[in-house]
């Protein structure tokens, strides 16, 4: 390192040399004109004096080397040497202390086994007593398990067993409640076989639901709507007129095609599609012919309304028959019918009901009307007779308190009498009669 540093110098100062050569050399021949051969003759100069002064100085760095390096040779030796003495005692050392430590050690692990044998010895003991006593433990446990499931499974049995005999009782007796409710079908299928009968079933059900939904007043059974024609509808709506004293009846007739919707709904139910559509043309023959029926019998206008209700008791046949909207136009269009089952009649009676109640108001209201100009008549000469009153009552407030007055004159006279004798002469002159008389007068 220091080497380098010192051959460094010296090529800086060799470098500043020819600098200030050259320097000198310029400054010499300003005024002088040299040509290039002197020129380069005098470089050629500096250049040798330069030569010989780094050789010079080349010398001498090396003897510096030289003499630097023997130096370090001699110190790194003798470093060398005392790193080696050094390592050598510490390698002693450390050799006697691993020594030591390897013997304690061989101590200690002796120490340890002994130790360790006798831990095991204990924890054998322990493990063997404990295990005795595990084993007597879990015995016992078994056995109170045992006697616990013993009981709890015969427990649970008996009453699984009451319980299936109760349900088995219970399957026994819905078994004869569906026996009878099975022959109580076959004789409701039975009834409804009759057409008499299916239709009488019918129009109980619309009754029920005519006496639900409307007054007794609102509906008539039974009624004749032709005396030429011996048919009776069913049921009719009583209806307001244009006349406030008429009215208007609206025909509602059952009808419960059976047969035919039987049918549709077992070749439904079999997926049979010819069938089905046999069927549904089947039951859409028996609606036209119902309608035509109700509406050549039962619409008598103006005895009635210019439609009538035909009335399906049971809401699959309802919807079966809504569903076919080209009958239901037809219906409406050619025998102005329209169909309803149990819902949507009441939907209807509902708006009814709704729609009668509402005349009934305006029908009153004319009367309430009236009764609220007489009432105003009435008020009006009540009020008159409350400011006759009125006027009454403040003449006579006025009389009694023109009263009070003369009453307190003839109280404060009275205080100055003692005695009535002996100074009669002075009461008499005393009081003013006058006053009085005027009292008597006001009072009367």
């Amino acid at each position: 390192m220091i080497t380098t540093i010192l051959l460094v110098i010296i090529a800086v100062m060799a470098l500043i040399l020819i600098i200030l050569s050259i320097i000198s050399l310029r400054r010499q021949n300003s005024g002088k004109a040299l040509d290039g051969v002197g020129l380069l003759n005098a470089i050629k100069q500096e250049n040798d004096k330069l030569n010989l002064l780094i050789q010079a100085n080349n010398e001498a760095v090396l003897k510096i080397v030289r003499e630097t390096s023997n130096n370090n040779y001699e110190y790194i030796k003798q470093y060398n040497d005392a790193i080696v003495a050094g390592l050598g005692e510490t390698y002693k050392r450390q050799r006697e202390q691993l020594k030591d430590i390897e013997e304690r050690v061989n101590a200690v692990l002796k120490n340890n086994d002994t130790r360790l044998e006798r831990i095991n010895q204990t924890l054998q003991v322990s493990l063997d007593k404990l295990q005795h006593s595990n084993e007597q433990k879990l015995e016992q446990m078994r056995l109170t398990v045992d006697e616990k499931l013993q009981s709890t499974l015969e427990k649970r049995i008996n009453t699984s067993f009451t319980q299936v005999s109760e349900r088995l009782e219970q399957v026994y007796k819905g078994l004869g409640e569906m026996k009878m409710l099975a022959g109580d079908v076959g004789d409701l299928k039975k009834v409804l076989s009759n057409i008499k009968t299916r239709g009488t079933w019918g129009e109980v059900q619309l009754g029920n639901l005519l006496e639900q939904m409307l007054s007794p007043q609102q509906y008539k059974a039974q009624v004749m709507l032709d005396k030429n024609i011996a048919e009776r509808v069913d049921f009719a709506v009583v209806m307001p007129g244009k006349d406030s004293s008429g009215s208007v009846l609206l025909p509602i007739d059952a009808k419960y095609p059976i047969e035919s919707y039987q049918r549709l709904v077992e070749a439904t139910e079999n997926g049979d599609m010819a069938k089905i559509e046999a069927n549904a043309k089947e039951l859409e023959r028996a609606i036209k012919n119902y309608a035509k029926d109700i509406s050549s019998k039962y619409i008598k206008v103006p005895t009635t309304t210019d439609f009538a209700i035909m009335y399906l008791p049971i809401e699959g046949l309802y919807a079966e028959v809504v569903k076919n909207t080209a009958l239901i136009q037809t219906l409406q269009r050619d025998f102005r019918i329209m169909v309803c089952g149990p819902t949507t009649l009441a939907a209807l009676l509902s708006s009814l009901q709704m729609g009668f109640r509402t005349l009934a108001i305006e029908k009153r209201s004319s009367e309430v009307w009236s009764l609220l100009s007489l009432f105003k008549s009435e008020f009006s000469k009540f009020y008159e007779l409350l400011l006759k009153t009125q006027k009454k009552l403040l003449e006579a407030s006025n009389t009694i308190e023109d009263a009070t007055k003369k009453t307190r004159t003839i109280e404060r006279k009275l205080k100055s009498v003692d005695s009535l004798a002996p100074q009669e002469e002075e009461v008499h002159k005393s009081i003013d009669f006058d006053d009085v008389d005027d009292t008597d007068e006001g009072i009367s």
